[in-house]
């Protein structure tokens, strides 16, 4: 049996509890919650743009730690505080993937109860070869 392996990313963090930003066994990957936290900073910036940016931006950091990609992705759920939110996470999710015929399946909510000025997070589940 695999061993599940911890994976994290410099700068990342779920506000100081133990929890990696992912976990891989063998080749499955499943992320955490993954926000918008700009790594220079480690705090979440007021703008939704920005902070849908950083959070895709902090997912393929989290494939490629894990040793994958964003193309190792298969499913997302994107949780939005509002549903205005939508818009400024499709701009960055076709900038993610660009390719209509090689797409993640995705799910997205709106989670009014997401912390503080936390406007968008997902969450990811990736397959990464051995």
């Amino acid at each position: 049996m695999a061993k599940r392996i911890s994976i994290d990313v410099e700068g990342y963090h779920h506000g100081g509890l133990p929890i990696p930003a992912a976990s891989r066994v063998g080749p499955l990957v499943m992320t955490g919650g993954v926000s918008g936290i700009d790594p220079e900073t480690r705090a979440l910036p007021d703008d939704l743009d920005e902070q849908a940016r950083l959070m895709f931006w902090n997912l393929e950091r989290i494939m490629t730690a894990a040793g994958g990609s964003m193309d190792s992705i298969v499913r997302m759920t994107v949780y939005v505080k509002v549903p205005e939110a939508r818009q400024a996470v499709n701009r960055q999710w076709l900038v993610a993937f660009p390719d209509e015929a090689s797409r993640p399946a995705r799910h997205t909510l709106v989670n009014e109860a997401l912390p503080a000025n936390m406007l968008v997070q997902c969450d990811a589940t990736a397959f990464v070869g051995d």
